[in-house]
């Protein structure tokens, strides 16, 4: 039973509660977003928000009452909603242990109907550009500089802003593609699980940024990344994963899962902010939380990261297999010169072998520059191929592993005789012979030994991609 009155303070809000209502006054405040610092500035600030949180929540907005100086006048204003049972707080049900699968689902649902039916103006496709999102980024690295070395660790803030900035810097398509396809809409702004509310008859969303169309117009996954975000450090990551994979069905989405890291690690950017704000004010849990929000957005950063890997080693080494389970396991795209070379030429002149690995990256480059982490399957040989492959994964700012297979020549001459009479390869031992005699040397690449276990090879692969990152 929650009580009858009681008041929560914000950075920019007092929230009163009296009984069955709520009453938010507006600070008086200044901020890098916002000015709420005249009387006519709240009264347009209060409408605004409730004309906005009515797209999600009706009901509980009921509009603003003016509050009276002695002589008659309006003198500050007041937001007045209906008031929610602190008990369904999505947040209080996280931490509790009781939010489920199906209340995420309820939700997933209300926040994609309602992202289907926002407006689309042209403001929101320029906020969801690449620069605009790098601007927001810089914007908020310049506001954390006074936190710094000492709310913030100088090395993890450092990482975080180096990261953030390489993902932009090869990913101009992919915000274009994300803007073509409609995805820039008129959002939320602010979607946190405090101020969610899971009642009988559906969710109920609260507290849309209401001061800034900038600050709510963008991708909408990058609306949705807010949410996830905070689940997430609520301790719910499956949660959080459940509901951004059916807010994406729901939405017929098919962004990389690049993109989603990186706007859940700017939404946690952006809360990290919030707390180094509510830090200075004298809140004394609030650098933590700014530390705890840092890291969690280097973390989506590290796991965002763009790879071109190249897979490669002699007919029999395993390379095919070991490139297959890569993307298995990590959710990569695999390209094969074999495949690549049959849809060109289907022969091995020299001529045609140039032209299959010039194809190959150039595929290669362009699902890099759409967030798609890609794995090259290959001979690798030629010391030039691989030049081709680097100057593409530096062209759109991407990891470059490079990972060679071998295995004693007794155990590839085995499984070339098993290709061949299974399913007619081409390759033959003389074949393996002539590649090696040719091949240049590649000191860059780890090799990898593929004899063994299908399952423990592939487990020290995976453990040499996170080493080479």
């Amino acid at each position: 039973m929650q009580d009858a009155v009681g008041a929560v303070e914000t950075h920019v809000s007092v929230l009163f509660f009296v009984h069955d209502r709520a009453y938010k006054l507006k600070k008086p405040v200044a901020l890098d977003v916002l000015d709420f610092t005249t009387r006519e500035a709240r009264a347009a600030a209060c409408h605004r928000e409730v004309a906005l949180n009515r797209r999600l929540a009706p009901d509980v907005y009921l509009g603003v009452l003016d509050i009276q100086g002695s002589d008659g006048r309006a003198c500050d204003h007041l937001v007045v909603m209906r008031r929610m049972p602190a008990d369904r707080r999505l947040s209080r049900l996280v931490t509790d242990g009781l939010a489920t699968v199906d209340d995420v689902e309820r939700l997933a649902h209300l926040i994609a109907a309602f992202h289907a039916a926002a407006l689309a103006p042209a403001a929101a496709a320029e906020a969801a550009t690449a620069d605009a999102v790098r601007a927001n980024w810089e914007q908020s690295f310049r506001q954390l500089e006074p936190f710094v070395g000492g709310v913030l660790p100088a090395a993890t803030a450092g990482r975080v802003e180096h990261l953030a900035q390489r993902y932009l810097d090869g990913r101009a398509a992919l915000f274009d593609r994300r803007i073509a396809e409609g995805r820039a809409r008129d959002g939320h702004g602010d979607l946190l699980a405090d101020d969610i509310f899971l009642l009988e008859d559906g969710p109920r969303v609260l507290d849309c940024i209401e001061f800034s169309d900038r600050l709510r117009y963008g991708d909408v996954l990058a609306d949705v990344a807010f949410l996830a975000m905070d689940l997430e450090r609520l301790g719910a990551p499956r949660l959080a994963d459940h509901f951004l994979e059916r807010w994406g069905e729901l939405m017929g989405e098919t962004h990389p899962a690049s993109l989603a890291h990186h706007y859940i690690a700017y939404r946690a950017l952006v809360r990290c902010k919030v707390a180094c704000v509510r830090h200075g004010q004298g809140d004394p849990g609030a650098g933590a939380s700014a530390g705890a929000h840092l890291e969690l957005a280097r973390r989506h950063l590290e796991r965002g990261r763009v790879v071109l890997a190249l897979v490669g080693g002699l007919p029999g080494t395993g390379k095919s297999t070991v490139a297959e389970g890569i993307g298995r396991a990590c959710g990569w795209t695999v390209l094969r010169s074999d495949e690549v070379r049959q849809e060109l030429t289907g022969d091995y002149t020299p001529e045609s072998v140039r032209r299959t690995y010039e194809a190959l990256v150039t595929r290669a480059e362009q699902a890099l520059h759409l967030g798609l982490p890609v794995v090259l399957d290959a001979t690798w040989g030629s010391a030039a191929m691989r030049e081709l492959a680097a100057a593409a994964a530096a062209r759109t700012s991407s990891d470059l592993v490079e990972l060679r297979c071998v295995v004693d020549p007794a155990v590839a001459a085995r499984r070339i005789a098993t290709r061949r009479e299974a399913f007619g390869s081409e390759a033959t031992p003389a074949v393996a012979t002539a590649l090696a005699t040719r091949a240049d040397p590649w000191p860059s690449a780890v090799d990898v030994d593929t004899e063994g276990d299908p399952v423990e090879v592939l487990g020290r692969v995976l453990w040499n991609l996170s080493t080479q990152r």
